[in-house]
């Protein structure tokens, strides 16, 4: 018995739904996508991810950065200075993200002059 395109819309939707699903699931809480985007330019020490993200305490940065390392979306450097340096990146499979921040962004600045006009 052939699927019908009610089906199959069904059966692409709930596809759909799990997969943004999971991402959710790694790009979960507050701060994930902000660090994201401020890591989609350069490499950055912690302290510069805390200036850039605004109103982030240094203990959640702290997880939210172990958090990512984990899921493999930044890697974390130390470096033999005097004092130790730590510099962040996104991953070659965390550069995958730039696209979505990027549209994020547009959107973001399209909602922001449709509601407040600025």
């Amino acid at each position: 018995m052939m699927e019908t395109n009610h089906e199959i819309e069904t059966h692409e939707c709930k596809k759909t739904i799990m997969a943004v699903h999971d991402a959710m699931d790694v790009l979960n809480g507050k701060w994930k996508i902000s660090i994201v985007a401020s890591l989609c330019f350069n490499k950055k020490r912690y302290s510069d991810i805390l200036r850039e993200v605004t109103g982030i305490s240094g203990k959640m940065l702290s997880r939210e950065l172990k958090d990512m390392e984990m899921n493999e979306l930044i890697k974390r450097t130390v470096l033999d200075t005097q004092p130790v340096t730590v510099e962040y990146e996104l991953t070659e499979y965390g550069q995958k993200l730039k696209s979505v921040i990027e549209h994020l962004a547009t959107w973001g600045t399209e909602h922001r002059k449709k509601i407040i006009g600025k």
